[in-house]
């Protein structure tokens, strides 16, 4: 499923807003799964950028390090994990949660993700895929709408209400399965619910055979840090019984990650 580019566009009020910077966060934002290289014009065209800024911020990232040129395409280079890896090593409940969630995966077979909140999407920040295969292929750092997920709809319901209808009419609903709830009241109440259950579960909403249960990551103030699933075939496992066998552990594996939280 296709990524829209991050919006970099800061506030024209604010004097001390650096739109250099944003420009340059917004091509490094450009590039991901579905454009791993770019040529100038395309850089230019995504990052919604003129020719010469686009010119000018890939040469700078380029002597930084942060992208490789080859001929008239540009890329990532290994270096700009650098970043990612900075912010994974201050999010500490992420190593603590890393081994549960593997011993977890492990003995029920399934696979284990936990994920952030990032606007209308989820980020992944650490994953045990179990041996099955399924159609989803996601790792570290892949992004899904949080609206259509299970780790999504449990931390969106950690935000205030007036929060929760901004980010929804602020996208436009897409339809992924016949079972994808798109109607902006429905979503609403099923964030409400899940935050009152502490607790959701998406069944084929994101993709046919796809069901996953999650339960929140808390801090000491019960705010929502994090989130942790588990996800399984839908004929290999129902709704009742991920609560009956699942649910009991990821709240189990959450609570021990949140009882290290400073």
């Amino acid at each position: 499923m296709p990524q829209a580019p991050q919006s970099y566009q800061g506030d024209p009020d604010d004097k001390e807003f650096m739109s250099t910077l944003a420009k340059g966060l917004a091509v490094l934002g450009a590039f991901g799964r579905l454009r791993p290289t770019m040529t100038l014009s395309e850089a230019a065209q995504v990052a919604d950028l003129s020719r010469a800024t686009a010119r000018r911020v890939l040469r700078t990232l380029t002597q930084l390090g942060y992208v490789e040129q080859v001929g008239r395409t540009f890329s990532l280079s290994p270096q700009i994990l650098n970043l990612g890896f900075s912010y994974l090593s201050t999010q500490s409940w992420i190593d603590r949660a890393l081994p549960l969630m593997r011993e977890l995966s492990e003995r029920l077979g399934e696979t284990c993700s936990a994920a952030i909140l990032q606007g209308n999407d989820i980020v992944y920040v650490a994953r045990v895929p179990a041996r099955r295969i399924m159609s989803t292929t996601l790792s570290v750092g892949s992004r899904l709408p949080a609206m259509h997920t299970a780790l999504g709809r449990v931390l969106l319901g950690y935000l205030d209400e007036a929060e929760i209808w901004r980010r929804l009419k602020s996208q436009r609903i897409e339809a992924y399965t016949p079972q994808t709830i798109t109607d902006l009241q429905a979503l609403f109440d099923r964030i409400r619910d899940d935050r009152e259950q502490k607790f959701s579960i998406v069944d084929e909403e994101l993709e046919r055979g796809l069901r996953a249960l999650a339960v929140p990551v808390l801090d000491r103030s019960g705010q929502a840090v994090g989130a942790i699933n588990l996800s399984t075939h839908a004929t290999r496992t129902t709704r009742n019984e991920m609560r009956d066998r699942f649910l009991a552990e990821l709240n189990r594996l959450a609570g021990q990650v949140s009882s290290i939280m400073v």
